[in-house]
């Protein structure tokens, strides 16, 4: 099992809530324990989002308790209404992730009321509250998250798989029953990168010179995914069509084998240029020479009259298989142009720094 920044933040959190509450001499310190679990986020922006809606949310839970109390008293029943009424004002006012929390103040509030109810409502919003601003300080200052670097190698190990299929599929040393399950693990891979990316873009640069680079950042990661979604939906073209891609003609065979070998050379080379492993200048100096669309069209087109004097019916899925190429093709012309545009742009401020592989 891995023991993930989130995971640690929680446990700080709970343990600074609970300081905090003896330290202040808090009645009932456990109740900001169980608010610090539920403001615990995994980003900044996130956490500043949190902390607005779990004020809000606190607010309407000890509201409704304290009404409810001093008007019908805390039988079951009225809890159970009081439970219901704040659950929908929560949903009419969008705030359906503090429900849990405010159902935790609205019930703290109305388990025991006495003389002194409302001082004893007080002290129980505070209570939470100071969970909820216990979390936000964790948030803030331990652990600051690295999603770039998360973001980075979970596209690059997924590029990297995808890649090592397109060469076997390509030269029919794949496994057609393995293949397909490894398909719907990239498929989630990329998912979940692209959630990562979710979480990198809403990050905050507290220098407007950063947010620059950032948004210039973003642009490259939103195409890397996509270059990684072409290729895989080139390597699933070459899995649902493998038998009429077998049974092509050699020389048609080799020449769509030799495009591909260069495509995903290529896609390698832009990944580790854009960390800095492959230098820009050679790459300019040696580039990898595929051939553009229109020569792959004009295969296309030459193996089409082939079809057309041999009867043959299998060209609707070769045409699938060239598409798909055209279209990944396209992807890794415009991600290389990209890279190279990033890197050579204010090179100082452009500057990538991604670490080794972290656990996640």
């Amino acid at each position: 099992m891995k023991l993930g920044a989130r995971i640690l933040k929680t446990g700080i959190a709970i343990m600074l809530a609970l300081l905090l509450s003896e330290l202040l001499n808090v009645p009932s310190p456990v109740m900001a324990g169980i608010a610090a679990i539920f403001a615990v986020q995994p980003t900044i922006y996130r956490s500043y989002q949190s902390i607005l809606e779990q004020v809000q949310g606190n607010f309407i839970g000890a509201i409704i308790a304290t009404a409810f109390v001093l008007l019908l008293g805390n039988h079951i029943v009225v809890i159970g209404i009081a439970v219901v009424i704040v659950i929908t004002i929560n949903l009419k006012l969008k705030l359906e992730n503090t429900i849990g929390l405010s159902l935790v103040t609205l019930i703290s509030i109305m388990e025991s009321p006495g003389d002194q109810f409302l001082e004893f409502a007080a002290i129980r919003f505070s209570t939470i509250m100071l969970g909820v601003f216990s979390a936000f300080i964790v948030n803030l200052v331990f652990l600051p998250p690295r999603y770039e670097n998360r973001l980075y190698h979970k596209i690059s190990d997924a590029t990297g798989d995808i890649i090592r299929w397109i060469r076997l599929t390509a030269r029919n040393a794949s496994d057609h029953n393995l293949l397909k399950n490894e398909i719907e693990k990239l498929r989630s891979t990329l998912s979940k990168a692209d959630g990562i990316y979710s979480m990198y873009k809403e990050e905050r640069k507290y220098f407007k010179r950063e947010d620059a680079v950032k948004a210039r950042k973003l642009v490259v990661y939103r195409n890397m995914l996509s270059t990684s979604e072409k290729a895989l939906e080139m390597l699933n073209r070459l899995h649902r069509f493998e038998n009429e891609y077998h049974m092509l003609p050699e020389h048609y065979k080799e020449s769509i084998q030799e495009q591909l070998d260069c495509l995903i050379t290529v896609h390698e080379q832009i990944m580790l240029k854009y960390i800095g492993k492959v230098r820009q200048e050679a790459a300019e100096e040696n580039p990898v020479q595929c051939l553009d669309k229109r020569e792959v069209f004009r295969l296309f087109i030459a193996r089409q009259k082939e079809y057309e004097e041999e009867e043959d019916n299998h060209l609707y899925h070769t045409m699938q298989i060239v598409s798909a190429i055209l279209d990944y093709g396209e992807q890794v012309e415009h991600l290389d142009t990209l890279v190279t545009s990033f890197l050579s742009y204010h090179r100082g401020e452009n500057e990538v720094e991604i670490e080794e592989q972290v656990l996640e």
